[in-house]
């Protein structure tokens, strides 16, 4: 930062109300530019490049510069997802997480064991895709480095150590990758999982929808309602918050269901945890949420409306990418070398190769595979949110697709990342 630069310092709660005018302003574009709503660009991504980069024009030019208080200690918010044990010690923790997190326990309290048994053999399917494709990205990125004669290991940190693995994997692995050879590993990583994080945003929509209009798709649920639904403009944050406040009592019971789940999920997590196994926070609250919603069914509670949890869920994961991709430093992204944005170039061109004409015609070219198509391209370049977000874009336009919603999460936010981690380790041991 220069002398003459003035920095901005966002505190953590203001992060999360920032969020809102974000995803206004994200709305506001996709309506206004069509080329953004026909390529079903998703809303809080928009905004939240938007804001990235207004934040990046200003550092550039010495005007100002922004610092984000990401991370929290000992918050009323993130004790909902934190472990009593972890609690007392007040580890730090992003400010939306409980978001992220309260996000995927919709998934699960949306999800009744008919489509879990219906999901069951594509799950398998888009797993094997999944970690097929990592092994691709390695591969790719080791070959392309050594091509244009940068190390090896650069390579396989723009391969699935950032691509699929995203912003975790590649901090997790950044001290064995310095320890093989690339001391900068931290640095890279986190340049190459931003690319990533923003180009899975911008890519999955676009190619979902090409797939549906190419092979005149449609949704075999409601397709009607959701298309006249797209028209109108029903979809967006302000809707969305309009049908929370005429839900009356039955949001605050919803809520309470939704707290509980945050917080047991948490205790959950903590505990698989503690074995050694690689466990996000968030798949507690979705494991919980699917137990809860399942037990309640087959006592026959109808204690869980769908519209409720629906809505929940968007304004959750709208306000998370939001508050996620606005506080993005893209500087990182101006600093990233000429041969890390090469090979990242390639990468993104093969996922969206991939997702188009692999796993379309795997999940079986129905309306639901190119759904997944579009959700790959999200977690395929670095986030699950971004495939949530990728899909929630082209469900508002086209038609629901509950089974994609049940795959996507499984695979992107738990089975891949045991694959992944040792197809890293595998390519390690073979570069050292």
């Amino acid at each position: 930062m220069s002398g003459s630069e003035t920095l901005i310092v966002i505190p953590a709660l203001f992060i999360a109300i920032l969020a809102i005018p974000v995803l206004l302003a994200g709305e506001w574009l996709v309506k206004r530019f069509r080329l953004l709503a026909r390529f079903n660009i998703p809303a809080p991504v928009v905004g939240g490049l938007l804001v990235s980069a207004l934040l990046l024009l200003g550092h550039l030019s010495g005007a100002f510069a922004a610092r984000f208080q990401i991370h929290v200690t000992a918050r009323w918010w993130t004790w909902l997802v934190t472990a009593e044990p972890e609690w007392f010690q007040a580890p730090g923790k992003h400010v939306n997480t409980p978001f992220l997190v309260a996000f995927f326990a919709c998934i699960g309290l949306n999800a009744r064991w008919e489509l879990v048994r219906r999901g069951g053999a594509q799950v398998l399917l888009f797993w094997g895709a999944a970690a097929a494709l990592a092994v691709a990205q390695n591969g790719l990125g080791v070959a392309l480095a050594k091509l244009i004669g940068a190390p090896p290991l650069l390579g396989l940190v723009c391969g699935s150590v950032t691509m699929i693995g995203g912003h975790g994997t590649a901090l997790g692995f950044a001290a064995d990758l310095a320890r093989a050879g690339l001391p900068t590993a931290a640095v890279a990583g986190a340049a190459a999982a931003t690319f990533g994080l923003v180009c899975g945003g911008l890519i999955g929509g676009p190619v979902g929808g090409w797939l549906i209009r190419r092979h005149h798709l449609k949704s075999r649920v409601g397709a009607q309602i959701h298309l006249e639904a797209g028209r109108t403009g029903e979809a967006g944050i302000l809707n969305d918050l309009r049908r929370c406040a005429g839900f009356g009592r039955p949001l605050f019971t919803h809520l309470l269901l939704l707290l509980v789940c945050l917080k047991i999920g948490a205790w959950i997590s903590y505990f698989i945890q503690q074995t050694g196994i690689t466990f996000p926070v968030y798949m507690g609250a979705i494991l919980l949420g699917v137990g809860v919603r399942n037990l309640l069914d087959a006592a026959q509670l109808s204690w869980v409306d769908s519209e409720i949890i629906d809505t929940l869920a968007s304004v959750c994961l709208g306000v998370f990418l939001a508050t996620a991709l606005m506080s993005l430093n893209l500087a990182e992204l101006a600093n990233t070398a000429l041969p890390m944005l090469l090979i990242l170039t390639v990468q993104v061109a093969v996922v969206a190769v991939y997702a188009g004409w692999v796993v379309f015609r795997l999940m079986g070219r129905d309306f639901e595979a190119a759904v997944m198509a579009g959700g790959l391209c999200g977690f395929g370049l670095g986030a699950t949110p971004n495939a949530m977000a990728n899909m929630k874009a082209l469900v508002e336009t086209f038609g629901p697709a509950p089974r994609a919603f049940l795959v996507v999460p499984l695979v992107g936010t738990f089975l891949v990342d045991s694959v992944n981690a040792l197809n890293i380790t595998f390519f390690l041991n073979l570069l050292k």
